[in-house]
């Protein structure tokens, strides 16, 4: 039970899922402003502007960089894991989506002619582009340094 306590005690883990959460509220403002409609599935949607994932492990990385130190092994430890997650984001899974756009495209070509295979769509939205990634940078360090002034 003491582990618990320390993991609800652990600051920097919860500025990153704060910072993971408002990316995602604004995920659905950015719809609303879009689409002039309240989209709530993006509270929970993957791709999108700006990037929760950029956001979290951005605000994970300043968050230990600041507890822990700048030079700090795990810093760096904190600060490749955010490299890797935001490359993903913007190439293999932004990637993995205009696949999924292209098949999608064959299918419904295909299904013109009545053939009789499964009409399940792929979900196009999965990665981000760069500024969507950038933007998510922006939402998690911003959030960290904003929370670095109350502990």
């Amino acid at each position: 039970m003491q582990n618990i306590g320390e993991i609800m005690d652990n600051h920097v883990l919860w500025m990153a899922l704060l910072a993971c959460a408002i990316a995602q509220l604004f995920k659905v403002v950015v719809e609303l402003v879009q689409n002039g409609k309240m989209n709530l599935q993006a509270l929970v949607a993957t791709g999108g502007m700006p990037s929760a994932h950029s956001a979290f492990v951005a605000a994970l990385a300043v968050g230990v960089g600041q507890t822990k130190g700048w030079a700090s092994p795990e810093f760096a430890i904190a600060f490749v894991f955010a490299i890797i997650v935001m490359y993903d984001a913007a190439g293999v899974r932004q990637a993995a989506g205009l696949q999924a756009r292209i098949l999608n495209q064959i299918i419904d070509e295909f299904f013109q002619e009545k053939h009789h295979l499964s009409q399940d769509r792929l979900k196009e939205l999965l990665g981000h582009t760069p500024i969507q990634v950038i933007a998510g940078l922006g939402v998690g360090i911003a959030v960290s340094w904003i929370a670095s002034f109350s502990y």
